[in-house]
């Protein structure tokens, strides 16, 4: 493959659907078990540290804690669900299964692939965070009121840690490697945004770089929004997410050309 061609722009057409619909079909055998699964850690850590740890914090920035961690916890579970999918889910398919030479048998193009398993992987996230927005909506955690307006974040959070995801699937050389990205990448993401307490209380240099992170973004939105308030500096907290979504999925296109198609 020539230079030119491994650093074109993709030439994205409609045909990604089918890939999406391919993965659909597939897990809707196991849709149930999926969503609980992806239930299950978000609410222990949402029940065990809302409540537990909650009664005996009186209010983080003028909220119920229970309230205060709720935001976070709808974009980071968020967060973890599009990286799985995009990362182990993905190399099954594209390494162990075989699954993406054989679709590329048809008349499609590898940046339809890339791009039917990002919008796949957004999918399952989007329905991963609307899960928990539901429970603590539900259970008057979050404001009715404004929790509509959360579903946009959930969706560009989605696309945003799909992409970045599908980047680190090209790169890795087995299943072993995913371990060092949820490590040191995903977990310390996690404590440095403001899904468990105000970025505020960092240390500068810290604060700096949560700024630069999508998680932060996204958590600027969502909680304000699920406590009945319009976030502040909305500009920016869509703008980054999307950087990471456009420029994550461009880096994935041109790793994985290197790695299927020299």
């Amino acid at each position: 493959m020539t230079q030119s061609r491994l650093f074109a722009f993709p030439v994205l057409s409609l045909r990604f659907v089918h890939v999406w619909r391919r993965n659909l079909l597939v897990w809707r055998k196991l849709a149930i078990p999926s969503i609980l699964g992806n239930l299950a850690d978000p609410m222990i850590m949402l029940f065990g540290l809302g409540y537990g740890l909650g009664a005996m914090i009186p209010a983080v920035s003028g909220v119920p804690y229970v309230g205060f961690l709720a935001g976070g916890m709808v974009v980071s579970s968020t967060m973890y669900a599009a990286t799985f999918e995009a990362m182990y889910s993905a190399f099954s398919r594209m390494h162990q299964q075989k699954t993406w030479e054989g679709i590329m048998n048809a008349p499609i193009l590898l940046e339809d692939v890339l791009m039917g398993e990002l919008v796949w992987a957004a999918t399952k996230a989007t329905l991963s965070g609307i899960s928990i927005l539901l429970v603590v909506t539900v259970l008057g955690v979050a404001s009715p009121k404004l929790a509509l307006a959360v579903l946009p974040v959930i969706v560009l959070t989605g696309f945003a840690f799909a992409a970045v995801g599908l980047a680190m699937n090209a790169l890795a050389p087995g299943y072993d490697f995913f371990m060092y990205y949820f490590t040191l990448v995903i977990t310390p993401m996690s404590l440095l945004c403001g899904v468990f307490f105000p970025v505020e209380q960092l240390p500068a240099p810290l604060q700096g770089l949560a700024a630069v992170l999508p998680l932060y973004h996204a958590v600027a939105l969502a909680r304000p929004l699920m406590l009945g308030e319009m976030p502040t500096g909305i500009l920016v907290h869509v703008t980054v997410p999307v950087v990471y979504a456009a420029a994550g999925f461009y880096v994935a296109l041109v790793l994985t050309r290197r790695r299927l198609l020299k």
